[in-house]
């Protein structure tokens, strides 16, 4: 059996695996019909903090500028921030914070349109929108429930600061309005997941039949207070004091999965996602937790989707049935429930 590689000199390299080719020069597409159908629980579209959106992001451009670019060399590996070298890590650094206040940089690229396009090209049949809103400021759930709206391939989540008065009354009307889920983001957000308010707001969720889309783990490029109010443990509280809440650990705990990982027996709420985890902490996921509680993610605009879509497909070669498990149908139990 031939030994399939992990290390490529860009992403569109990624064609040198069996399941891809390149198209158009440019566009990296899934040409083996075994692969689909596929549901991506992780992407994003432009954000606005402090001042309102000026990215209209139902417009489609020529290309997408993910934060890691194409033509970096890809180790499928590691964990996949690893990846980035400091101009492209500075990059994405300036076009999340001053950027934000502005219609211009990479993020005027990360719209509904463009990642419609990339689902076509790679298969995927529904990609899961995730906002993350400050107690001030703009609301992007706003923005993605009514990006969403005219695209049934897109499934919107809201968000809801822990710290907002009245959670109920946002939950119930985000939902009213489509809202499938919630994302919490302690790291971009603020608050700890083991804060009182965050308890609380996920217990609210839980009450409402909405699941909980958590970032979880340290990445190691988000800074000591960010990465500190991600460690795993802060997790536990919450997961344990809501049992009908079903939480998907987003990255299954980054860097820190295989602390995660041990609360996939202690705790059948939890859901592990797989955006951004190296190819052995994806083996390991697939190995320690129940086949139907895991869920492909890919962190779209931050990483092309094939980049996980490649990591899947790797650890899943001679099981067709986790595959379409773990790109497919466990998301759609979760979000047809």
């Amino acid at each position: 059996m031939t030994t399939l590689p992990t290390r490529f000199e860009s992403s569109l390299d990624l064609a040198r695996l069996p399941w891809f080719e390149v198209q158009g020069g440019s566009r990296l597409v899934v040409v083996d019909e075994a692969v689909g159908p596929v549901i991506d629980m992780h992407t994003h579209l432009a954000m606005g903090y402090l001042r309102r959106l000026r990215v209209d992001v139902s417009v489609e451009t020529p290309a997408t500028a993910y934060y890691f670019p194409l033509t970096l060399p890809v180790d499928l590996e590691g964990y996949a921030n690893a990846n980035f070298d400091e101009s492209a890590l500075a990059s994405m650094r300036l076009d999340l914070s001053a950027m934000s206040l502005t219609g211009s940089g990479m993020r005027r690229t990360h719209t509904a349109p463009n990642l419609l396009r990339d689902m076509r090209d790679l298969g995927i049949e529904r990609s899961v929108v995730l906002p993350i809103d400050w107690p001030v400021g703009p609301q992007n759930t706003d923005v993605v429930l009514e990006a969403c709206a005219p695209h049934p391939e897109l499934v919107p989540f809201a968000s809801v600061h822990p710290h907002r008065r009245d959670v109920d009354a946002w939950l119930d009307r985000h939902r009213a309005a489509g809202a499938r889920g919630v994302k919490v983001h302690p790291a971009v957000q603020g608050v700890a997941p083991d804060h009182p308010k965050v308890v609380h707001l996920c217990g609210r969720c839980g009450a409402k039949g909405l699941p909980v889309l958590f970032h979880c783990g340290p990445v190691g490029i988000a800074g000591k207070a960010a990465d500190a109010r991600c460690q795993v443990p802060r997790y536990e509280q919450v997961i344990a004091e809501h049992p009908d809440t079903t939480f998907v650990l987003g990255h299954s705990g980054a860097l820190q999965v295989r602390e995660a990982l041990d609360y996939a027996e202690r705790y059948p709420n939890t859901w592990f996602e797989l955006a951004s985890l190296g190819l052995e902490s994806v083996r390991e996921v697939l190995d320690r937790v129940p086949s139907d509680r895991i869920v492909y993610g890919t962190d779209w605009p931050f990483y092309h989707q094939a980049l996980t879509l490649a990591r899947v497909l790797l650890a899943t070669e001679g099981a067709p049935d986790l595959r379409r498990a773990v790109l497919h149908d466990n998301a759609a139990r979760l979000l047809d429930a």
